[in-house]
This record gives C-alpha cells, structure tokens and sequence, in this order.
C-alpha cells in the first residue's frame, strides 16, 4: 500500500512528454518480439493515461478516469459508420474466392497476355489487380492466387522463386486499388474523406500493377529460363473467356462509379458490392459450406483490424495529452532541409519498420505522428498551396497512397514480409516445394519496383489526385 501511495511522487519526477518517449519505445520493442499490436497498444495507452491521470488526480481517482476513458474511447470510435465498410469490403474477396470467380479472372487474363515473355507471371500481375479490386486485403489475394497460379507456372516449366516472387508482390496491389481495408483505415484516423481516398488508390495502382508487368517481361526477356510464354489461343477461345471474369469487373465498376458520382456512400457500395458478388456465387453453385467459409473468413479479417484500432485509439488518446505528435510536428518543421528531403527521411523510416511490423499495425501506431508532422512540413492554411505544392486537403490524400504504397513495402520484405510467409505456407500445404526464402528471392526485384512506383507518385501527385479532385 506504501508502494502505491508514493507512485505520486514518483511520477511528479518525470513529465508526460518524457514518459511517452519511453513508453513509445517499450511499445516498439514489446511489438517487435512478438506481442501482438492491438494488446501491446493498448496495454501501452492505458499506462500512459494512468500515468497522466495520477499525476493530476492522484492513484485511486486517476485509475478510475484512465479505466473509463480507455473503455470510451474504442467504443466511441468503432461505431462510426464508416468503419462499417471494412466487413463488407473483406467479404466481397472472399465471397470471390469461394465462388470460384477468381479462377476465370485468372484464365481470361492468360489467354489474353500469356503471349508475351513471362506471360503468365503477367496475366497473375494483372489477375491480382482485378481480384484486389473487389477484395481489399492484401494477405487474401496472396493466399487466392498462390492456389491458382503458381501450380499453372510451374507446370509450363517457371522458375519457382520467381513464379512465388510474383504472387506475393501481385498481392499487395489490394493495398491501393479500391476497395482497400487499408485505405479506410488511413481516412478514419486521420479523418479524411474516404470516399476521395478511395478513387485516388485506382489509378496508382493501375500505375503499379503496369509497372510490376513491365519488370516481369523485362526479368523474363533477360533470362528466358524464368518464364516461357504461353501460346496458343485464338481469338475465340480469348473471347470465350471473357464472361467468367465479367462479375469482377462489374463488382469494380458498380463500387467505383457510385463512389465517383455519388450514388452511393462508399459504405453502401460496399454492401451493394457484397451483395452482387452473393448473387453470381450462388449462380455459380455456391454451397452452405462455401459460403460458410467465406463468412468466417471474412469475420476473423474484420475482428483482427478492428482489435487493432481499438487497441491503437487508446495509445493516440494517451499521445495527444502528452503532445508528443505536436512535438515531432514541431521538430521537423525546424529542421533546415527542403520539405521534400525530409519527406524521404520520413518514408526511409517506413521502410526500416516495415521490415519487422505488419502494414495495418505499422500505420496506425505512427500515423499519429508522422501524419500531423507532414501537414506542418506542408504548412497550407485552408484552401491555399503549401511547400509541398498542393493544399492541405490534397496533401494528406497524396501522403495516404504514398505511405499505403509504403506499407506494401513490409508485404514482401524480410523477416516479417507476411504475404512471403502465406505464400509459401500454401505452397508447402500443395507439396510445391517452395520454401519461404525462395518466396522472399522471388520478390526482391519487386522491391525496387515500388521505390520507382513511390518516385512516381511523388514527382507526379496529379495521378493521385485527379480522380478526387473531379469529385469537387
């Protein structure tokens, strides 16, 4: 009892500001050996709001107030209507999945571009970006494709490290192209238009998926042993596989289009999304123990996110009565480089954490203080252009593609690179041989792909904001 009677004092000794330095790195440190981000931030959020409150309450009143704000505060946040599109987005992949959908996309998407060098390492790279469009996680689409793809490469005689690389690069487009889990994650935290965030994934992604293609032939052409083209295909037959990838692109034309003119909220496109996906599966022959599975799977996608932004919004309220992301705004404003050079320190640290952080977690724990450190680095007040050249609006949609495109990053690099690890883990289960380092070989190239991806989006923000920008 004298122990927590002197806890008072104790913590009269250290300001708040310095104890959130601390605490930040004890919440890094417990993250990169293995505690999982919802419970390590959480944990880390409600010390630091006891220790806030003690020091202005005293031990039994501040525990109470820390206790009932950490209970408020995830409630408050996670009944927002716009964190209901997440389930319904993660619901359409799999739905997708379990109907067999993605299959046909993969076939038309080898009949039409097999031809070319690598030409099924392109048709994956393009069948992904079609399935990322109505699937919005990144792990389903790698988890999908490593399924369908790899076994078709490997029989036309592939590489297997390169055949695995493709794969769990092609699944990170899910990342950017609308529908993205991650993209609505971004807007809410830091209140954004999702609507605008989501338009302005569509065409760096289409950018991407290109640019991923491009590496592919090129890898191919230079060492043909690695991909073979595939031929052989008339016209006919290229037609007649038009009409099983059909429901895809309707799904992708149904959610970007009411989203752009303003049919629907993203929230009701997502369900109307969900919907018609539900309608072609059951067309398709779906059965009770597929759509089982679709919604379980969907279910334990939507319970992991939303553990983490509960866990994560209790961590930010403890930030923002610390003043630590004022602070670091404050630093990186008064260091004497140009906006831009101090931009690539900041995604230069995005790719350190990647490393050894999932996307999600990675961006909700720093997003709060690399976020309002950009807008100041900007420094637009209202509609007017800022250092960066844009407004404050049109920065902080130009910044969420780029540090999204960032965390696609962590996807495939290593020890962490999580579609590495379910890519190689389905090979295995499908006695395919590919281990998880030869997955990680694989992607290495792709690597250098999204730095050109990231250096294009930032020398060229128009491809990020003129589908926002025509919403108005």
């Amino acid at each position: 009892m004298d122990n927590l009677i002197d806890m008072r004092a104790l913590l009269d000794g250290v300001s708040i500001f310095e104890l959130s330095l601390w605490l930040s790195g004890l919440l890094l440190l417990l993250v990169l050996i293995g505690v999982r981000v919802a419970f390590a931030a959480a944990f880390i959020g409600f010390v630091g709001l006891c220790a806030f409150f003690m020091q202005k309450q005293g031990f039994d009143r501040g525990l109470v107030t820390a206790a009932k704000l950490a209970g408020q505060v995830p409630h408050s946040k996670a009944t927002q209507y716009s964190l209901s599109l997440i389930p319904t987005f993660i619901l359409i992949g799999y739905l997708a999945y379990y109907a067999g959908l993605t299959r046909h996309l993969f076939e038309a998407a080898k009949r039409w571009i097999g031809w070319t060098p690598g030409g099924l390492g392109v048709a994956t790279v393009f069948a992904t970006a079609g399935f990322a469009a109505v699937s919005g996680a990144s792990v389903a689409t790698s988890a999908v494709f490593a399924r369908i793809a790899i076994p078709e490469m490997l029989r036309e005689g592939y590489d297997k490290r390169f055949a695995a690389g493709v794969v769990a690069a092609g699944g990170t487009l899910a990342s950017l192209i609308p529908p993205s889990a991650i993209l609505v994650i971004y807007a809410i935290i830091v209140e954004q238009s999702v609507g605008k965030l989501l338009l302005a994934g569509f065409l760096p992604g289409m950018v991407s998926a290109l640019i991923y293609g491009a590496l592919v032939i090129g890898l191919a052409r230079a060492r043909p042993s690695l991909g073979p083209a595939v031929g052989g295909f008339t016209w006919r037959q290229r037609f007649e596989s038009l009409p099983g990838a059909m429901p895809i692109l309707l799904v992708v034309f149904i959610i970007v289009y009411s989203i752009y003119f303003g049919w629907a909220t993203p929230t009701e496109a997502g369900a109307l999304g969900a919907g018609v996906v539900l309608i072609m599966a059951l067309r398709h022959g779906m059965r009770w123990r597929d759509l089982k599975g679709a919604l379980m799977e969907a279910a334990k996608l939507t319970v992991m996110i939303f553990a983490m932004i509960w866990g994560v919004l209790i961590y930010v309220r403890f930030l923002g009565f610390a003043k630590l992301p004022d602070a670091f705004a404050e630093f990186i404003t008064s260091l004497e480089m140009g906006p831009y050079l101090v931009l690539l320190m900041i995604l230069g640290a995005y790719v350190i954490l990647g490393m050894f952080m999932d996307a999600i977690g990675m961006l909700i724990l720093t997003l709060p203080i690399t976020f309002p450190a950009v807008m100041a680095l900007n420094g637009g007040i209202g509609g007017e252009v800022g250092a960066l050249g844009m407004t404050n609006e049109e920065t902080a949609i130009w910044f969420g593609i780029i540090v999204v495109k960032m965390a696609e990053l962590c996807l495939i690099t290593p020890p962490i690179g999580l579609n590495c690890f379910v890519v190689a883990g389905v090979a295995q289960d499908a006695k395919m041989d590919i281990s998880v380092q030869d997955v990680f070989r694989g992607a290495t190239p792709f690597f250098v792909a999204d730095v050109v991806t990231v250096a294009v989006l930032i020398l060229f923000p128009g491809i990020v904001l003129w589908l926002p920008g025509l919403m108005g």
